[in-house]
């Protein structure tokens, strides 16, 4: 999209200019009385463990609330549990405000960046920039799946810039003076690979002699959504017992920080498998099994951790959460994990064997050139409709 800003054309051995004119996508949303319309250069904000990417946007005020104050809020809102739940004066969703200030009149000069420079000369004097800071320390936006019959907002992290009207900034605003705009906090994988992941689980048996070894190693410790996980197996029978079966997951962890007790897993891919089986005592069985775990083939199960969505996106499931230290872990409302779980079936009175190991699953990071807005800039705006404020501040 970008490129150098002229280019120079012969024609019949003249040289003239031709002045190029380049697009850069911005996203509008209007208040519903049509007083306050926000700008924001785009919805997604990287955590790079050390800090986030800053939100700037832009907001046009009517000539008739220029005697009025008008305030901006970064809001992370956190529900944990389902609105037909909330009887009784019960509420399941926390709504933390991480950055709020005064937008106009504009109590100080601040500096702007190219983008907020070329909306502002496009949209007039009415128009002023905001900038807010999430902290390190906020939790990645996601999702919980809810299930086919749930209805409402579904759980997980949601965040959202909102500008309103009002005498200060913890005033309750009007909904027809306020705008809304959803936006998300994500987090990419990183450049390097860790650590193959390998492990090696040995079991012995009372009153049997010898002993069951499972290693267990994946081809890398770091996937991108999509890739296949390849899991090297290998099996050691020096026990008097058989090996049944085998069977390969991946399963997701998420651990909900508010409760105590608000850990589960769920099983995202699955094999089981008897080739070469049965495994005799004294025998050793070396194999490959492939798991790819995929949102398709989990579309129905209520609370797989999806990554944060915009309305009319598609996700996926969610990426790992990335913590700068263990110490962080209380600050984030929801951590999600992945593990690959191998399982050995002994029978009725042999038991099992588990080994299990951690991987990381998240997205690559864009490749994206650094990015230059030009003076002769025009700007592509997708415009959001203006009915609702609050069904729509997930947007």
């Amino acid at each position: 999209m970008y490129s150098n800003s002229s280019q120079i054309c012969t024609h019949f051995g003249t040289t003239t200019r031709k002045k190029m004119v380049f697009n850069f996508r911005v996203f509008k949303k209007q208040a519903p009385n049509g007083k306050i319309t926000m700008y924001l250069g785009k919805r997604d904000f990287v955590d790079h463990i050390s800090g986030v990417e800053p939100i700037e946007g832009v907001f046009l005020i009517d000539s008739e609330y220029k005697d009025r104050k008008i305030f901006g809020q970064i809001v992370c809102s956190f529900r944990y549990g389902r609105e037909e739940d909330e009887v009784m004066g019960l509420n399941f969703q926390k709504d933390l405000f991480l950055d709020s200030r005064q937008l106009y009149p504009v109590p100080e000069e601040q500096e702007t960046s190219k983008m907020q420079e070329r909306l502002i000369r496009k949209l007039g004097d009415d128009a002023y920039p905001f900038t807010f800071t999430l902290p390190p320390s906020a939790p990645a936006s996601v999702t919980l799946q809810p299930g086919v019959e749930d209805e409402g907002q579904p759980c997980g992290v949601h965040y959202y810039v909102k500008i309103f009207v009002g005498e200060t900034e913890t005033d309750r605003s009007h909904k027809r003076s306020t705008v809304s705009m959803g936006i998300r906090k994500i987090q990419y994988a990183p450049s390097k690979q860790g650590r193959q992941p390998c492990t090696v689980i040995r079991k012995d048996f009372m009153l049997s002699p010898g002993e069951l070894e499972l290693e267990v190693t994946l081809d890398k410790q770091l996937y991108h959504h999509g890739e296949q996980i390849a899991v090297n197996i290998c099996i050691r029978n020096s026990s008097n017992k058989v090996v049944k079966k085998i069977k390969s997951m991946v399963q997701q962890g998420v651990d909900v920080v508010l409760f105590q007790n608000g850990q589960y897993r769920t099983t995202v891919a699955c094999v089981e498998t008897q080739e070469g089986c049965p495994i005799q005592p004294g025998s050793t069985l070396q194999k490959i099994i492939y798991l790819t775990p995929t949102l398709e083939s989990n579309k129905d199960k209520r609370g797989v951790a999806l990554d944060g969505h915009l309305k009319h996106q598609e996700t996926n499931m969610a990426s790992t959460t990335l913590l700068a230290s263990p110490d962080a872990r209380d600050a984030f409302g929801i951590i999600v994990s992945y593990a690959v779980k191998v399982k050995l079936y002994l029978g009725a009175l042999g038991g099992e064997l588990v080994a299990e190991l951690p991987f990381i699953l998240m997205h690559p990071k864009p490749n994206v050139k650094g990015k230059i807005i030009h003076a002769d800039s025009q700007a592509d705006i997708e415009d959001f409709r203006q009915d609702t404020v609050d069904n729509e501040a997930q947007e």
